[in-house]
């Protein structure tokens, strides 16, 4: 500082300059006051520091506050006195100084102690596990700093204060390939602080077309036609909340022994099933739950399909430009975990994205907008890379994607698919339950479906000649362009147990839909949602009794085989 020079001088005996300073008015006093600086800067968080003060007669010390002392406040003349000076954290959120004077009588010189805003970070560099994780920054500042985050790679959470500041970032999986390197800025009144985020890539094994054989088109022509174990693992907290048994081997080989040789999977992998929310880490006992009920099916020679379905409407009602990017991030960040632990699974086992994405509320189709297709799509895209990104057999595997809402009519019409690294792996799913009131509508239900049942009161839409059209369009829309399409859910509920026109109404409208399905190239997955034992009652779709291990509705179930093994 200015003075820092004279002061070492002084320390040698040799004045470069005298303050004339008197004690009162009428004795004036000679003395010679020499400070060591006369400006002390302070980092936010305070600290004690010194100064020195020399005079060749007695001084005092004022200006003190509550937040900056000094000890001691006074000194001897002819000797050198070093001054401590403490400084509290400034918490006050704005920036502030004060001045100390070092009196001679009326005369002083002056130390100002200045403490600005600052951003002191605890460490500024971190390591992410290559799967991902969740990092803690904590740093230090009483003022509303900024953050920005300069990858899309990593997302920032909100931060909590407490005894200090902790900003929390959510690292993605690295399935670049390679190392990479990250960066975030604080930024608080013009002070800039940056934190680095290295991450190795994941160990991806090479490509490997081991039992991966056949492509889109050759797969579904070996399923003939599929059951959903509905209600079950995508039920919300355990597999058992929605009414229906844990499922067992015995379970599958029942449905195996009925003329099913494929089984959709509906999974549920948020809500109760992982232990970080944010960073979507699945629980290690579920992942081998859906394990165990995979192994129940390709264990007999059954074809599987696991998905992202329901998890509360996170993903599947938020086809919105403000939620894309959170649910793109989550959606990648499940599908890593999924596609890695099962990626040495042969052929048999096919992912599909998602279920029924659409808007929450919304079921007018002219109030569907090109945000809802083209944010349902990006959902496709993200759910493919991701798969992809997994390598080994993954490379190879039969994704299944989505139309918006699994709507034929919005799959024909606005449905692109996605960009693959791979040719012709690609399906399309679809679901049809129409028309409403016959199929899905409990309070007041068109009883009746089919043109042999019109006397006793049927849809004015809905019928043959709409399944056969809807069908149709589809096979000239993808099947006719080597891409496969699956029904993923199909069905019906029963209106009677008793009336025999009504059951054999509902057999018809069964082995239409299939029949109709598998000559346009389709394979159709019947909806069973289970839920119930003993005697069967109206308005559900259980085929089986999963509590008593036997057939529940023969009529249906002979209805479907029909329609699949005699197109």
């Amino acid at each position: 500082m200015k003075y820092l020079f004279s002061f070492l001088l002084s320390l040698l005996g040799i004045t470069l300059f005298t303050t004339s300073c008197s004690k009162d008015d009428t004795e004036p006093v000679n003395a010679d006051i020499i400070l060591s600086t006369d400006e002390l800067t302070i980092p936010q968080q305070g600290e004690t520091t010194f100064f020195y003060v020399k005079c060749n007669v007695d001084w005092t010390l004022t200006g003190t506050t509550d937040w900056c002392s000094a000890s001691p406040t006074s000194g001897s003349g002819g000797t050198t006195t070093k001054v401590s000076l403490t400084v509290a954290a400034n918490q006050s959120g704005v920036d502030r100084s004060n001045i100390l004077y070092v009196n001679v009588g009326a005369e002083n010189k002056t130390v100002t102690v200045s403490q600005l805003i600052s951003l002191t970070m605890s460490q500024t560099s971190y390591t992410a596990k290559a799967e991902g994780e969740t990092i803690a920054v904590k740093l230090s500042t009483a003022g509303n700093h900024t953050v920005t985050v300069n990858h899309d790679w990593i997302s920032h959470q909100k931060g909590t204060r407490a005894t200090e500041i902790t900003e929390s970032f959510v690292v993605s999986p690295n399935v670049t390939g390679s190392k990479r390197i990250g960066t975030v800025t604080f930024a608080l009144k013009g002070v800039e602080e940056t934190i680095t985020i290295e991450q190795e890539a994941l160990n991806i094994p090479a490509a490997d077309a081991t039992g991966m054989a056949s492509d889109a088109m050759t797969l579904a022509g070996k399923m003939i036609i599929g059951w959903n174990l509905g209600n079950t693992l995508e039920a919300s907290g355990s597999e058992t909340s929605w009414g229906n048994p844990v499922t067992t081997q015995a379970m599958i080989d029942m449905v195996k022994e009925a003329g099913f040789n494929a089984v959709r999977i509906p999974c549920n992998w948020m809500n109760g099933y992982v232990d970080d929310t944010e960073n979507c880490q699945i629980k290690a006992t579920w992942l081998a739950r859906v394990k165990e009920v995979v192994d129940y099916c390709v264990g007999r020679d059954m074809y599987a399909i696991i998905n992202i379905h329901w998890d509360g409407g996170w993903l599947e009602n938020h086809p919105l430009y403000s939620m894309q990017a959170e649910i793109n991030r989550k959606q990648s960040i499940l599908w890593n975990q999924i596609a890695t632990y099962f990626r040495d699974y042969d052929e048999k086992l096919l992912f599909a994205g998602t279920n029924e994405v659409h808007v929450e509320g919304v079921y007018d189709d002219n109030k569907v907008t090109a945000e809802n297709h083209e944010v349902q799509q990006s959902f496709n895209q993200t759910f493919v890379d991701a798969v992809r990104a997994t390598g080994g057999r993954n490379a190879y595997r039969n994704l299944i994607v989505q139309s918006y809402n699994t709507q034929i009519n919005f799959a024909v019409s606005k449905l692109k698919m996605p960009k693959d690294q791979i040719d012709n792996r690609l399906m399309m799913e679809v679901h049809f339950y129409d028309p409403y009131d016959y199929a899905l509508n409990e309070s007041n239900p068109t009883l009746y479906w089919g043109e042999p049942y019109k006397a006793f009161g049927i849809d004015s839409w809905g019928q043959e000649s709409h399944v056969d059209n809807s069908f149709s369009s589809i096979k000239s829309s993808f099947v006719d362009k080597g891409i496969p399409v699956i029904v993923g859910e199909f069905g019906a509920n029963r209106h009677s147990v008793t009336n025999e026109n009504i059951i054999n109404s509902r057999a018809y409208y069964l082995e239409y839909v299939v029949r109709a399905a598998k000559k346009n190239g389709m394979v159709p997955f019947y909806w069973d949602n289970g839920g119930v034992s003993g005697e069967a009652s109206v308005n559900q779709m259980a085929i089986f009794d999963r509590k008593l291990l036997k057939v529940l509705d023969q009529p249906a179930l002979d209805a479907l085989m029909r329609g699949a093994t005699n197109p």
